[in-house]
């Protein structure tokens, strides 16, 4: 038995958005306050399109660089004190670097200090609609009072995609050369992931490894957030997992009600942008369906003060198994649990009525003598996910059933209720 995700890795959190019907595939704890780490740099350079966008940079513009701006630690492009670098050359820095002094150079150009440009940028973050982020610096660097949540994040991401998409390419770039050292990028996503084209990866030791991806099939377009991974081998092991299974679960969708619609502001359904870089995906969708979390109550700051979150602050003592791992292992094993018996599952709904309708709908479909009775489960969560099978089966009458539903275009899996 697995233990709960949150006892496995207390910093984790994510969600993934489905951009062309405003839909969320998968949330979990997607409003506890979190670390950005380098996800800072994604509001960096929204305000830096912004500024583009009215004039107020330019992309040939030289930016002088401060020794406040030099003195900031690695990663970075160790820019001297009284140099300068061009504003094209800082955002691809950036994008694809990360360099904590370029991100500096540019809070100093835009608000005179980085101070100022905190401020700046979680004003931003109010009016973009992330009630519970606040920015203190520009870079990601570590800070207590720096924190944000994986629903942020994805608003923020598809805000720079809906509001800059002439200048989201800069976020797919693989490598960039700055007098004449290639960089190359932490994104390994998005070269590795078929039909990826951005975002941002961070890391700091309190924050574990952060990722935030979008990758385009077809038509559809998700957006996805991890945070708090063990590595960042794991993180995009993991992301790629969801991207996978949620891809899958939006074709699911589009093909009958095997997921009930989930109570989501439909505000991310105008978000899905054109932009001009989109390499075209050639990977075939997973094929195992598996749960998705409802969204999580959202926190209130007027309600409840704030507390930084409770999460690791080194690395030196490392698990035995990987966290994020056992996450994607969870599902496989929740899968298998019910009262008794062999039987199969044709759907999870976030509401039991509709899981009831689904499984005597499937139940219709099969021949009289799979005479199994409708088995609601309820899985372990914040809130309940209700789970529609059909129960109390042989092993054989169950994969039986699973091949005649499969062949009416409804989508199931067997499960093992004994184990």
């Amino acid at each position: 038995m697995s233990l709960p995700l949150q006892a496995a890795n207390p910093r984790y959190a994510g969600m993934v958005v489905d951009l062309d019907e405003g839909e969320v595939l998968y949330s979990e704890n997607a409003d506890a306050r979190r670390y950005p780490a380098s996800l800072t740099k994604v509001m960096t350079l929204y305000l830096t399109f912004e500024a583009l966008e009215e004039g107020r940079l330019q992309l040939d513009q030289p930016l002088p660089v401060s020794s406040q701006a030099a003195s900031m630690p690695a990663t970075k492009l160790w820019l001297s004190p009284g140099s300068s670098i061009l504003v094209d050359e800082a955002i691809r820095a950036l994008a694809v670097r990360s360099a904590n002094d370029v991100a500096v150079v540019m809070a100093e150009a835009l608000g005179g200090s980085e101070r100022r440009f905190a401020q700046l940028m979680t004003e931003k973050a109010r009016e973009l609609g992330m009630r519970h982020t606040t920015f203190r610096n520009a870079s990601g660097l570590p800070d207590d009072r720096q924190v944000t949540t994986a629903r942020d994040m994805v608003t923020l991401a598809v805000r720079v995609m809906r509001d800059f998409p002439d200048y989201y390419h800069y976020f797919g770039l693989q490598e960039f050369t700055y007098r004449g050292t290639r960089h190359t990028s932490h994104n390994r996503l998005v070269r590795d992931y078929p039909g990826a084209d951005g975002l941002k990866t961070g890391f700091i030791r309190a924050s574990g490894f952060n990722v935030i991806t979008t990758a385009k099939r077809g038509d559809r377009r998700l957006m996805a957030v991890v945070m708090g991974g063990f590595t960042a081998q794991s993180r995009d092991k993991h992301m790629a997992n969801l991207l996978d299974r949620s891809f899958t679960r939006a074709a699911l969708l589009d093909k009958s009600n095997w997921l009930a619609d989930l109570d989501f502001s439909k505000e991310y359904m105008a978000f899905a942008p054109t932009p001009s870089h989109t390499p075209t995906p050639t990977a075939t969708p997973a094929t195992s369906p598996v749960e998705v979390s409802p969204v999580v109550a959202s926190y209130s700051p007027e309600t409840a003060p704030f507390e930084p979150p409770t999460v690791a602050t080194t690395q030196d003592s490392a698990p035995q198994t990987d966290p994020l791992q056992a996450f994607i292992d969870r599902e496989r094993v929740m899968a298998t649990r019910a009262a008794g018996g062999w039987g199969i599952q044709v759907g999870a709904f976030s509401q039991e009525d509709q899981a009831q309708r689904y499984a005597r709908q499937a139940a219709t479909y099969l021949p009289r003598d799979l005479d199994g009775q409708v088995a609601i489960d309820t899985s372990v969560g914040q809130s309940p996910i209700f789970r529609a099978r059909l129960m109390a089966l042989e092993e054989q009458q169950a994969r039986q059933a699973c091949e005649q539903l499969r062949s009416r275009g409804m989508d199931c899996m067997v499960v093992n209720a004994s184990l």
